[in-house]
């Protein structure tokens, strides 16, 4: 169980929402999703106020008119804050209608900002089986703005120069690494409590997160708003895009739950009921029709439910006694081309396991050397596969040989505790990772 829930979560989120109706199960044929698609918003977005650019327009300024302590105190803090959410105080707020922040920007989202040299890397190198290269350890980026722990980061798939950060300060930024001018791009606070995962969609600048609020939150992230809350009885703590349809995502909660959400209804698909403990992670198979979760078993049969490998459409599990050791795993990742995942455990260790039936672990291969210690520490796969990198509670990185589980190298990133890594999905050299303290680095 997650000790820090408690800590920030908010009160006033804990009240279940009533559950959405599921209908009948909606699984498309997996197929490659097309880039210039836009996920629905249910409402456009309010214009701005002329007089006062922060605030909503809700009728026309008249002028000469008073203005009411209210609508100054509201103006004030949008100056101060550049990044609250501010609504017409003499109407009732529609749930439903897409939330608009007074000015997120930073800087630009545009690769134009960038270095020739990096623009011609991200342009040209090719993507997929790229030869890995060694990573020197050298910061190319330190970028600073959470003022709490970071829980997630990750790389953009179709702007690889845009990295999203979630903390535990309420907040996601979207870092431009290489940009010449401002670094930081956009700052959202569309959550009310800590942001506990964040994934960017495959098609455009949609991100998906999701935290201590209850809820899963879709964004453009290039217009500023929230176009879809998909809110759930407890805290949801991990996010995942379905590899070959970018319409349906997986969320995990505290709670035990497990639901397979489609973006075109608001709706759940698939349902998955177990009774577990809190969801840690979620993954999907090669084949995209298994999926794999962690949750946390403590107090329950170890031997049990700790990792289970689940049937998407039918919605039953394919294995339930994949690993039974008395350690919960924070972190599932599955092997880019091989049949293969593995799992951080909590034993300071990664173990590996099959993707197929019938998903037996490896006793004779795992990857140590570096601790967890209770924190939630992720681990990542090279482009071409054979690195396993990996945070660790003593804040460096380590780097594994997949096919030896040698360890082959590390460096010292953090004071405390490096929490997620992530390889460039473009330049194989390239590392980010965030910390405990609440840094976000960019290495290569």
């Amino acid at each position: 169980m997650d000790l820090l829930c408690n800590a920030y979560s908010n009160d006033s989120d804990d009240e279940p929402e009533p559950e959405p109706e599921s209908g009948n199960p909606i699984f498309p044929p997996s197929k490659q999703p097309r880039r210039d698609y836009s996920y629905p918003q249910t409402k456009p977005p309010p214009r701005p106020n002329q007089r006062y650019p922060g605030l909503l327009q809700s009728e026309a300024p008249v002028a000469g008119r008073y203005i009411s302590k209210r609508e100054r105190a509201g103006a004030a803090a949008v100056s101060v804050s550049g990044a609250q959410k501010v609504a017409d105080p003499s109407k009732d707020t529609d749930p439903n209608a897409p939330l608009v922040v007074t000015p997120p920007v930073q800087g630009s989202l545009s690769d134009t900002v960038l270095p020739r040299d990096i623009l011609s890397l991200l342009r040209h190198q090719s993507k997929g089986h790229a030869q890995q290269s060694r990573t020197s350890g050298r910061l190319s980026a330190a970028l600073c703005y959470h003022r709490k722990a970071v829980n997630a980061i990750h790389w953009s798939p179709s702007h690889a120069h845009l990295l999203a950060s979630a903390g535990m300060d309420h907040t996601i930024c979207i870092w431009n690494v290489w940009s010449r001018d401002q670094k930081l791009a956009r700052v959202f606070s569309f959550h009310n409590a800590a942001v506990k995962d964040v994934k960017w969609s495959q098609q455009g600048l949609f991100l998906l997160s999701c935290g201590y609020d209850c809820s899963s939150r879709l964004v453009d992230v290039e217009k500023g708003i929230e176009t879809q809350n998909f809110k759930e009885e407890d805290v949801v703590r991990v996010v995942k895009f379905h590899p070959d349809n970018a319409n349906l995502f997986l969320a995990g909660g505290s709670k035990g739950s497990l639901r397979l959400w489609d973006i075109r209804t608001g709706k759940v698909a698939h349902q998955y009921i177990r009774g577990l403990g809190p969801i840690l992670d979620v993954e999907f198979t090669l084949n995209g029709k298994q999926f794999i979760s962690s949750s946390d078993v403590s107090g329950i049969n170890m031997s049990e439910n700790s990792i289970i490998v689940w049937d998407i459409s039918r919605e039953i599990p394919l294995s339930n006694q994949v690993y039974v050791e008395a350690y919960t795993c924070p972190c599932i990742r599955q092997h880019p081309f091989d049949p293969y995942f593995v799992a951080q455990s909590n034993g300071n260790y990664i173990a590996i396991f099959s993707s197929s039936p019938p998903f037996r672990l490896d006793n004779y291969k795992r990857y140590e050397n570096h601790g967890v210690s209770g924190f939630p520490i992720k681990c990542n796969f090279s482009l071409d596969g054979e690195k396993l990198v990996s945070g660790s509670s003593d804040g460096s990185i380590y780097f594994y040989n997949y096919r030896s589980s040698e360890l082959d190298r590390k460096f010292k990133a953090y004071e405390q505790a490096c929490i997620d890594v992530a390889f460039h999905p473009i330049m194989p050299n390239v590392i980010a990772s965030c910390s405990w303290s609440g840094d976000v680095s960019v290495f290569e």
